[in-house]
């Protein structure tokens, strides 16, 4: 009787043990993860805005906190006071787009702006300088905006040529249509250039045509813009550079 219980056991067993081998499948085991980290966003930022230009952007006859760069720059820390940003000027009373090329070219610049303006041109048309050769610089310039700013285009804005026929200075001018007129070329030129590519160009140069009838909108010199003028600038600058600069 012993030896028939026993058996019947150890039947009982293989049994059991044949079920617990068979080819179902194992459902593994769910990896463990570490759960994602949060990225803070709003930690302090050092962001680097480049103005590329001349007298219209080293802000000629007015201080040096009041050309349009600085402004933007301090409008840029008024409204997001957790970061900082460093501005650098490359710019002269009188370049022409071959002084603004062979100015960026003489400097080992970075390529890690976060942001950067362009404005050139007034001088090319002032000096009589053949208009084939802002066709052809202007486009390297862009160029050169677009790698300093760590090669994205979405990082530069070109900012249209005011026009000085509209001051004091260009009103005792022989022909001052012709300079506006000179000025609208070499805007609708740069414009066309820019909207084909998708590169942000904003346009100031109808603020600049109110010189003549605010007087505030010059500067002491009679012929660049004033501190009012290049705020009125800022105005216009100022989403696109936030958007730009913050994204």
């Amino acid at each position: 009787m012993k030896n028939s219980i026993v058996k019947i056991a150890a039947l009982w067993f293989v049994l059991a043990f044949a079920n617990c081998t068979s080819d179902d499948p194992i459902t593994p085991a769910k990896p463990i993860t570490a759960p994602p980290v949060a990225v803070d966003t709003n930690l302090p930022r050092e962001l680097n805005y480049l103005a590329l230009g001349d007298s219209y952007t080293i802000g000629q006859s007015v201080c040096e906190t009041c050309r349009f760069p600085e402004q933007l720059r301090k409008k840029l820390g008024d409204q997001n006071p957790k970061n900082t940003y460093a501005l650098k000027i490359i710019a002269t009373t009188g370049w022409t787009t071959t002084n603004l090329i062979s100015a960026i070219n003489s400097q080992n610049l970075p390529s890690n702006y976060d942001l950067v303006t362009l404005l050139i041109g007034v001088n090319n048309q002032y000096q009589n300088r053949p208009f084939t050769i802002y066709e052809n610089e202007f486009p390297e310039l862009v160029t050169k905006a677009i790698s300093l700013a760590r090669g994205d285009k979405s990082n530069v804005i070109v900012v249209s040529i005011p026009d000085y026929a509209y001051t004091p200075f260009g009103k005792s001018l022989t022909n001052p249509s012709k300079v506006s007129t000179e000025i609208d070329n070499y805007n609708a030129f740069a414009q066309k250039y820019c909207t084909e590519r998708n590169i942000e160009f904003i346009t100031i140069t109808d603020i600049t045509r109110q010189g003549l009838i605010n007087p505030l909108l010059v500067a002491s010199d009679g012929l660049h813009p004033s501190e009012l003028a290049y705020s009125n600038f800022v105005t216009r600058l100022f989403p696109k550079a936030n958007l730009v600069i913050h994204n």
